[in-house]
């Protein structure tokens, strides 16, 4: 039996089905370009929101996110859902006439208040019909014009229809209202000075970028205060707030910094996990005067750049609690603290490796474990030594790193390490992108002492004008806290006590 001519079809057959892969291939790609094209072009609207032309847009987006625009001062971004779009709403417009009558009359207010819901859900209504429509003609037109077939066209706009109802149905089922209690502020004051030539340049800037680096962040503050509706966290009784700084590293705007937020976030008081100066020379010990200006509680330990020297000149300010291996209830808070064994700036120091400064650690535990009340908030520089305390405490606060970090270990206990509040001082200049300055605000419960939430804080380095809020909610605030299985050795050596740096003859003690 000749098989030649079955071999023949069967040859052309599979030519064809190929070809035709090929085709609806095609007509799949040149549909969600169109449709991208024609979303990114036309899915918008403008919907009367109370006394407001709000701006509505939809369009794609790697993941799901809900940016409220407060332009110019900024962005508050929310995850707020898992599909691939982006929502973003931003006022266009305000009526004055509608406005002034809110402000004059109240019952005015009341009627706006109550219609707000039912204008936004109708401008939502709307967007996404129009956004649909758009994807479609945006996808059937590109098909048309690559494929000039009425066939394939339809073939491209039912492709765009079935994409954008999926992402529209995921977005739906996967949204979390919830969301909108962890924004995110990412915003730009124009008035900030931009980094123009050498660092050199830069430090003669110095003084006006101080100030304006203030103004920045209250500008910052407020707009994340009147944009974030978080009533649990309210300036009440029930709510202790602290401010924690690290590394400030003898960077005189840190202090600039540190005033703004205390003021603008109205803290209890102030913990600062160390490295308060770069060398710990006698010369530096009047960057601590600064302390006594501000008009809350300075809890304060030692850094492996600070000496004792610095120790006892932060101890001389009057608002200052200073822990070396000592509990302190401030605020209502019972907190824990320890110096660093180091002191890194005398190399001919016998300074502990790692692992000693672990055991050391280890050793100190005992302090807290035996404490009444019980310790709420432990605070140590190095996370290194400061690990030793979990399952002992609820939270440990630490530094060094200059980058912040937050885990939860397995004891329950949770590590917060802050970034530099000064911006790595004079080494943060070395690098071509400034280290940005952070500090975090912390929510904890005025009757538990258990941490609620915080506020990680990041302005752009020396010279920029960036600025970012973002608020943490912490999901088991009440967990319960167990030492760990197996803890850690602790050898019998005496840790040893750090030095101050080596002085030249006649330098004040």
């Amino acid at each position: 039996m000749d098989v030649a001519p079955l071999r023949a079809l069967a040859a052309r057959a599979a030519k064809v089905g190929h070809h035709r892969v090929w085709r609806i291939a095609v007509v799949i790609l040149a549909g969600l370009f169109g449709g991208w094209l024609g979303l990114a072009m036309g899915g918008q609207v403008v919907t009367p929101v109370g006394p407001a032309d709000v701006n509505l847009r939809l369009g794609p987006s790697l993941h799901g996110e809900t940016v409220v625009n407060v332009a110019p001062l900024g962005n508050l971004a929310f995850d707020t859902h898992a599909a691939p779009l982006r929502f973003e709403a931003r006022i266009s417009q305000i009526r004055l006439a509608a406005a002034e009558e809110m402000f004059q009359n109240p019952e005015a207010i009341t009627q706006i208040a109550a219609s707000i819901g039912s204008d936004l859900r109708q401008g939502v209504i709307q967007l996404f019909v129009q956004a649909g429509v758009a994807a479609v003609t945006g996808a059937g037109l590109v098909a048309l014009v690559l494929f000039r077939d009425w066939r394939r066209a339809a073939g491209s706009a039912l492709t765009a229809l079935l994409t954008f109802s999926a992402a529209g149905g995921m977005a739906f089922y996967t949204f979390t209202p919830s969301a909108v209690s962890e924004p995110r502020y990412t915003g730009l004051i124009a008035g900030a000075p931009q980094v123009v030539g050498s660092a050199e340049d830069a430090i003669l800037r110095f003084t006006e970028y101080q100030e304006q680096l203030a103004g920045l962040v209250g500008n910052v503050s407020r707009v994340y205060e009147a944009t974030s509706t978080l009533p649990v966290y309210e300036d009440d009784e029930s709510t202790i707030r602290v401010l924690h700084v690290s590394d400030l590293h003898l960077n005189p705007a840190a202090w600039e910094v540190i005033e703004s937020l205390s003021e603008q976030f109205q803290v209890d008081f102030v913990i600062d996990s160390g490295d308060l100066t770069d060398r710990g020379s006698a010369a530096e010990d009047t960057f601590a005067d600064e302390i006594s200006d501000l008009e809350t509680p300075y809890v304060w330990v030692r850094g492996n750049h600070d000496s004792m020297g610095t120790q006892r000149a932060v101890e001389a300010q009057s608002n200052a609690v200073v822990l070396d291996d000592d509990i302190a209830e401030v605020g209502g808070v019972t907190i824990y603290g320890t110096g660093d064994p180091r002191f890194t700036p005398d190399q001919a120091a016998d300074n502990p490796d790692s692992d000693e400064v672990a055991a050391i650690g280890a050793r100190r535990v005992e302090t807290v474990r035996d404490a009444d009340p019980p310790v709420d908030v432990a605070v140590m520089h190095d996370p290194v030594q400061a690990r030793a305390f979990t399952g002992e405490v609820p939270l440990v606060l630490a530094g060094k790193g200059h980058q912040r970090s937050s885990e939860v270990e397995d004891t329950g206990t949770r590590v917060l390490a802050q970034g530099s509040t000064g911006g790595a001082g004079v080494q943060g200049l070395d690098d071509d992108e400034p280290t940005p300055y952070e500090a975090s605000v912390l929510y904890f419960d005025a009757e538990t002492k258990r941490l609620q939430a915080w506020d990680d804080v990041t302005l752009g380095g020396v010279g920029l004008s960036s600025a970012q809020i973002e608020r943490q909610i912490e999901e088991d605030p009440d967990r319960e806290v167990t030492p760990p299985e197996n803890p850690p050795v602790t050898p019998g050596s005496t840790p040893p006590t750090p030095g101050s740096p080596t002085r030249t003859p006649g330098e004040p003690d």
